[in-house]
């Protein structure tokens, strides 16, 4: 089926030709029908098959069906589970919507706070944000959601795991009643957890899925290396070396193998950058502009970045760590071969990894392909580079921590002494150290005195 087949607003006809879309994908196919007739749905399909399309097409025409007064509060809200999420469904949205003559404003955590809370008190049609900084909005009344006629929620099952559905409860709450408003859910996996929220805030949603048997998209070429952890990276630097990545994503498990991966590869000519939770959010979207734009030829990524961007031309994935979850092998991997474009997905697998393989294959139900690394594909003659060391916090027995079990070279110190140890003890018989062991844990009985009222020696001072 053809865009041009559907019956659409002329001036989002046109932004969608702009956009160099023709043909529906799937699950455009299946979901646009009945989403325009104004019914809920519930969508799955694999990442990168066009959901983000899908509802916005949606919502773009049932906003310009339905003309309302010119307010300043919200009639369509989206909500996704990360940043970057947003910013891509942002920039899809400008695209499509470019003559609908519809404002458009993203909500997200990480940039001006200011700016965000000015647009919104000017007034914006359709909101797109994370759940956080909207909640935080909504406390201060700087906008109301009793207008909203379509609510889109996409990566549902990325919002549980995230642990966003306290807010996102809290927010749905504050909606118009479900049978006021049409309700959109788009997700990878449709899960137990993800449908009892559909037919919660949902009025009787259609269940629409277009999940072929290999769960992978089928443009990606895969192939897995076994090779130890200090095998890894000489073997990296021989992939490249050989396949002239042009623009590749090496997905890490965590932030500090990401930061040692980055100094070596800058160090051996291959310029890179890292994008992770906790960098900020300006330079994280300076970073994909710069490899979306092909400035930069290398990106580095925890899984923050497996969901939802869509950047064109991604030759390579590489799982340079195999994920723990199963499910992000196939969002990883679907960072290329986007919009039936064709990709390669390399993984290496070390002594760690390679406990993760089996649930990875039994999920994606196929077998990846194992390859055998010649001996001429490891490069040893690269630059090394020290692993960075990270400060850790002294331990209580440490010099210095101020609970220190070891001597330590003091100053002088003057001693204090009971007023009984001030005594001198030159008087003191012989038996003084028997005595004074006793001392130590009672006080030291006196003997009674002499009939003429004088004490015995071993007392006298």
């Amino acid at each position: 089926m053809r865009f041009t087949e559907l019956v659409l607003p002329e001036p989002l006809q046109s932004g969608i030709a702009e956009a160099g879309f023709h043909d529906c994908t799937p699950i455009q196919e299946r979901t646009l029908p009945i989403s325009l007739s104004g019914k809920d749905v519930a969508g799955q399909a694999q990442t990168g098959t066009g959901k983000t399309a899908a509802f916005l097409v949606t919502l773009f025409t049932r906003l310009m069906n339905n003309k309302a007064d010119s307010g300043k509060n919200p009639r369509a809200l989206i909500l996704a589970p990360t940043r970057e999420l947003v910013v891509q469904i942002e920039q899809d949205a400008q695209l499509l919507g470019k003559h609908c003559g519809l404002t458009i404003q993203a909500i997200y955590g990480g940039v001006d706070y200011m700016k965000q809370r000015d647009a919104l008190r000017d007034g914006a049609d359709v909101i797109i944000g994370t759940p956080g900084r909207l909640i935080d909005y909504l406390k201060q009344k700087i906008y109301s959601l009793k207008e909203i006629e379509m609510l889109v929620i996409d990566e549902a099952d990325r919002m549980f795991d995230m642990g966003f559905i306290a807010d996102l409860r809290f927010i749905l709450r504050r909606l118009p009643p479900f049978d006021k408003r049409q309700n959109l859910m788009f997700s990878a996996t449709l899960n137990q957890r993800v449908m009892e929220l559909a037919y919660e805030f949902m009025n009787s949603p259609e269940k629409v899925s277009v999940t072929p048997e290999k769960m992978t998209a089928e443009n990606v070429e895969q192939v897995i290396y076994h090779a130890s952890r200090k095998e890894k990276f000489p073997l990296l630097l021989g992939l490249l070396r050989r396949d002239g990545m042009e623009r590749t994503m090496i997905f890490i498990n965590t932030k500090r193998e990401g930061e040692y991966l980055l100094d070596r590869l800058n160090a051996n000519g291959f310029p890179a950058r890292l994008i992770s939770g906790d960098v900020d959010q300006k330079k994280r979207l300076r970073i994909l502009e710069e490899f979306k734009s092909g400035k930069l030829p290398i990106l580095i990524a925890t899984d923050v970045a497996s969901r939802g961007l869509h950047i064109d031309g991604v030759s390579h994935v590489v799982n340079y760590d195999l994920p723990q979850d199963c499910e992000d092998y196939v969002h990883r991997i679907g960072r290329t071969a986007r919009a039936g474009a064709e990709g390669k997905a390399i993984s290496l697998a070390d002594e760690d990894g390679a406990l993760y393989l089996e649930a990875i294959e039994e999920f994606i139900k196929c077998k990846i392909p194992s390859a055998w690394a010649e001996d001429e594909l490891f490069v040893n003659d690269y630059n090394r580079v020290a692993r960075p060391k990270f400060s850790k916090p002294p331990r209580k027995d440490s010099p210095g921590s101020g609970t220190s079990r070891t001597p330590q070279k003091r100053g002088p110190v003057k001693k204090t002494t009971s007023a009984a140890q001030a005594k001198p003890l030159a008087a003191a018989p012989v038996e003084l150290n028997e005595a004074a062991t006793p001392a130590k844990k009672r006080r030291r009985r006196r003997k009674k005195p002499t009939a003429e009222g004088q004490a015995t020696p071993a007392t006298t001072e």
